[in-house]
């Protein structure tokens, strides 16, 4: 039984992923921030799979201080559930988005991105690879706007090229312990990410599906197949990479 840890994982494309595990087999520790009962619905969810098991931790990717004992609330976990000591899969979900125009932009919300979406997972994953399985993988969700420049979205889409860009360091630091590690990039993805833009401006979704080769967004589902399979051993030759998944967006 392979157990992966995913972050973020009570709604869009962590719950997606932590859904897309369970189907093929794969036990989950998901955590959350702000909404255990989404959590725990999720973790129902899995478990309605035969024999896999799941539960939902909380944690706080801007809290590093907080990372030991989440890390000791993993390994009681590991032992009460599975009787094991070590973990097989790291999917770095967690993060926090929306827009701020670089001459409005506050210090705390410079530091919000940077902690959520870089120090956090990079320090977090300092604290976890110390008990993974050898040759286990890691998945980072980067984003698809470190490669355009959006209008409000300096901070955020420079912060997700230093974490692609980091990726690609750790998967050598990890080489001699076969772990791979790869990095997959959304595009527009209708998720609740970004305080639910989607849902509150509807309007946006239209521009964004007509600059996509397929005429439409991406959905959590579409990137949760993705990351699942570059855990996968089918992409076990595969390591420092970062796939863009966006449906061809800006082709």
């Amino acid at each position: 039984m392979k157990i992966a840890i995913v972050t973020g994982g009570s709604n869009g494309i962590g719950k997606a992923t932590a859904l897309e595990l369970g189907r093929r087999g794969v036990s989950v520790i998901l955590t959350y921030n702000s909404y255990k009962d989404r959590a725990e619905a999720v973790v129902k969810e899995i478990e309605k799979n035969n024999g896999v098991r799941a539960v939902a931790l909380k944690l706080d990717l801007t809290q590093i201080s907080t990372f030991e004992g989440f890390v000791l609330e993993v390994k009681q976990s590991l032992k009460e559930i599975w009787d094991k000591t070590n973990f097989d899969y790291l999917v770095n979900n967690g993060g926090v988005g929306g827009p701020a125009m670089f001459n409005e932009m506050s210090e705390e919300y410079f530091d919000k991105i940077l902690n959520t979406n870089f120090k956090g997972p990079a320090f977090l994953t300092q604290q976890l690879i110390q008990f993974m399985n050898d040759a286990g993988a890691i998945v980072n969700t980067t984003s698809s706007s470190k490669n355009q420049a959006f209008p409000g979205y300096s901070i955020y889409g420079s912060l997700k090229a230093a974490f692609s860009t980091w990726t690609r360091y750790i998967a050598k630091e990890l080489a001699p312990r076969k772990i791979r590690v790869n990095a997959v990039s959304p595009g527009p993805t209708h998720s609740n990410f970004g305080d639910g833009v989607f849902d509150k401006q509807p309007e946006f979704i239209k521009p964004l599906a007509e600059q996509s080769v397929f005429g439409r967004i991406g959905q959590p589902e579409d990137l949760a197949k993705v990351i699942v399979n570059v855990l996968s051993d089918d992409f076990g030759w595969v390591t420092a990479q970062d796939i863009e998944v966006s449906g061809g967006h800006l082709l």
